[in-house]
């Protein structure tokens, strides 16, 4: 069920009216039940796998709160395993027998690399299973830490896990902060109500007004990059920045709209971040519940930076290198990964001279920082690794820059450049998230009007639904 379709309308606007009607203490199992429901609706099989591993991590919270010593350890170890082993089991695979049999190959060694779907006709990646195992982690690792108990009631669990509006894309939640909402009785509230509708739609119309009508250019570009000059993969690569952050953060704002307007609160999970100013800074505005998971799980008990330069470069990049991986089964991803790590180590060593970039003007850091990331989300956009180095390769072949060739009319163009503008404007003036305008109901139509007339509708999935 896509958030961009008259199927989850109808189900959010069932959900919330069901909501409030219940009594408070049937109000957790209708939003269990909904949630179940919602994620069924992609494959239904995999609700069963999605339980089991609720089921394990419940228990294994349980038993890390009432154990001590090794054994207390050795319960969060397993916990992790089980994770982290279903999660590549589905999702990294494939990947790594091919990269054993290439290996093995290279030595002379015969090896026949089957796909999953070899043994398992039919079977796909479970959506959103990088979300929501790392959010099981999350908790298991929490309770470890003593930041969070144990929960006993079972349904309220696994609506931590479930809860529809950041199931398959996020935000990456923490225990802390959603479990004991819960557990609350949230009154009716019109101003989160208001909030929460205009949250949905502007979400919306970054999906499918912006993102989805800059996909038109972006995906026969990239699916022909050989047969393209330099001028239009210039143009694909800034259009697919664009793009891709209006789609990610068109569901975040969908996500944090559709819990606020029943009460309840999700972290924000992106802040402006092409007005950052530095690598660094963009990753504190960008994806922030993974970027700060990586940080509390996996960077800092590595050492962090409090282990000398050497060692606190080597972190960084292994955690980029495992942010590239987290994101997809394939070398361009990683690749993608180690370039903003090896960028963030160059920003930190060369943090003097002609190379400190505190000292260079505002307006330019931002600059430099979106052009490195446009680059960068090159190889995460191709096809291969070796379609992103031939549109490297022609972006820096002066020759082959022409007037662009775009696979949509001119005016299709100036109205795609016009809503960049209008979503960099809002940015810049209104940076953080708003409260809905006090005439809400004819902005609310006129609002849901637009994405109706201007909107891109089909097929399209949100990006991160593939993670």
């Amino acid at each position: 069920m896509l958030f961009n379709s008259l199927h989850f309308i109808v189900f959010f606007l069932f959900v919330t009216t069901t909501y409030y009607t219940l009594p408070g203490r049937w109000r957790w199992f209708s939003l269990l039940t909904a949630s179940a429901y919602f994620y069924a609706s992609f494959i239904p099989a995999y609700l069963l796998l999605l339980g089991i591993i609720i089921v394990f991590d419940y228990l294994a919270g349980i038993c890390i709160e009432s154990l001590s010593g090794r054994l207390r350890r050795g319960m969060l170890v397993m916990s992790i395993l089980a994770n982290v082993g279903f999660l590549c089991f589905f999702k990294y695979f494939d990947f790594l027998n091919a990269n054993v049999a290439e290996v093995l190959g290279f030595a002379g060694i015969g090896y026949t690399s089957e796909a999953l779907t070899d043994w398992y006709p039919g079977l796909a990646l479970p959506i959103g299973l990088s979300f929501h195992t790392f959010q099981s982690m999350s908790y298991t690792i929490e309770v470890y830490r003593g930041n969070q108990r144990a929960e006993r009631h079972f349904g309220i669990y696994a609506l931590y896990v479930l809860f529809y509006p950041q199931l398959v894309a996020g935000p990456i939640e923490r225990p802390q902060n959603v479990l004991w909402q819960f557990r609350e009785r949230m009154d009716f509230d019109w101003g989160n109500l208001r909030t929460g509708l205009w949250w949905m739609v502007w979400g919306m119309f970054k999906k499918v007004v912006i993102a989805d009508r800059l996909a038109l250019v972006t995906d026969p570009i990239f699916a022909h990059p050989e047969t393209q000059h330099a001028g239009s993969l210039a143009i694909a690569a800034v259009f697919y920045s664009i793009q891709i952050y209006c789609d990610f953060s068109g569901y975040s704002d969908i996500a944090l709209g559709a819990a606020r307007t029943m009460g309840f609160r999700l972290m924000v999970n992106f802040r402006s971040p092409y007005f950052a100013r530095s690598i660094a800074e963009f990753w504190q505005r960008w994806h922030i519940s993974l970027s700060t998971w990586f940080r509390d799980y996996v960077y800092i008990p590595m050492g962090g930076n409090r282990c000398g330069n050497i060692r606190t470069y080597a972190n960084l990049l292994i955690v980029f290198l495992l942010s590239g991986l987290w994101h997809g089964a394939d070398w361009k991803f990683v690749v993608w990964g180690a370039i903003h790590g090896v960028l963030l180590i160059f920003t930190r060593v060369t943090g003097a001279g002609v190379f400190d970039f505190a000292r260079w003007p505002g307006w330019l850091r931002t600059a430099l920082t979106f052009t490195a990331v446009t680059l960068a989300w090159i190889f995460f956009r191709a096809h291969s690794i070796s379609d992103a180095l031939l549109i490297m390769r022609t972006l820096a072949t002066p020759a082959l820059w022409a007037l662009p060739v775009l696979p949509i009319s001119n005016g299709e163009t100036v109205f795609s450049l016009m809503l960049i503008v209008l979503l960099f404007s809002k940015e810049y003036l209104l940076p953080d998230y708003v409260p809905a305008p006090k005439s809400f109901w004819p902005s609310l139509g006129v609002a849901t009007l637009l994405c109706y007339l201007w909107g891109v509708f089909g097929s399209n999935q949100f990006i991160y639904f593939q993670f």
